[in-house]
């Protein structure tokens, strides 16, 4: 971003090639002809960038998190004024950071390719200042000056230790065994009607 000092606004960062890459595939498995799409293969294996989980390629994953850093990097600098409405430097040690800024940098990329100003509107007005209201809501003010450990631990660590998960695991079966018969509806296949073109009445198959 240091080239861009002086500048009056500095340009949303570009994702890298790979990234490139994968929305264009995207882009192809939802728009392209019938042909695009079978060379697209299993639309539902496509690593999505907004969904960090579903991008399995090690250098995919690097780039992606190198344009979210330089993301986060462009909205402290162009949006945020106040010090402690700011992103913190440690938002890779918060899942919940990374799930939301994957999503922020991908509607801000669309925004920024659509043909009029609409979706850039619709970001400004409401996906940017949510999801900021969010990350303060979240992190308080535990992260100001240097990375805090997680205050929630010890809760999380007793939500899934094994006494726990087993009285969970028990109180689910007992509800499901507890399920009358008269309750319990086979799953069906829908009707099918023909419609007869001399009547216009609908006939049962």
């Amino acid at each position: 971003m240091t080239e861009f000092m002086g500048q009056l606004t500095w340009p949303f960062p570009t994702p890298g090639p790979l990234l490139g890459t994968a929305y264009r595939d995207l882009y192809l498995a939802a728009e392209g002809d019938d042909n695009q799409k079978a060379l697209i293969g299993d639309h539902s294996l496509l690593p999505k960038p907004w969904d960090p989980p579903t991008c399995h390629n090690p250098q995919l994953r690097a780039e992606l998190w190198t344009w979210l850093d330089q993301v986060v990097v462009w909205i402290n600098h162009e949006y945020l004024w106040d010090p402690d409405g700011t992103i913190p430097p440690c938002w890779p040690q918060h899942p919940h950071l990374v799930h939301e800024l994957a999503v922020l940098a991908d509607q801000r990329r669309r925004a920024g390719i659509a043909l009029d100003s609409s979706a850039l509107e619709e970001w400004h007005r409401y996906t940017l200042p949510g999801f900021l209201e969010r990350l303060h809501g979240r992190l308080k003010a535990h992260c100001e000056t240097d990375h805090q450990p997680w205050p929630a631990r010890s809760r999380y660590t007793r939500h899934t230790n094994d006494p726990n998960t087993q009285r969970r695991q028990q109180t689910l079966d007992d509800d499901v065994r507890h399920i009358s018969p008269a309750q319990q509806k086979p799953a069906t296949r829908p009707r099918l009607t023909l419609l007869d073109t001399h009547t216009g009445e609908l006939v049962d198959q």
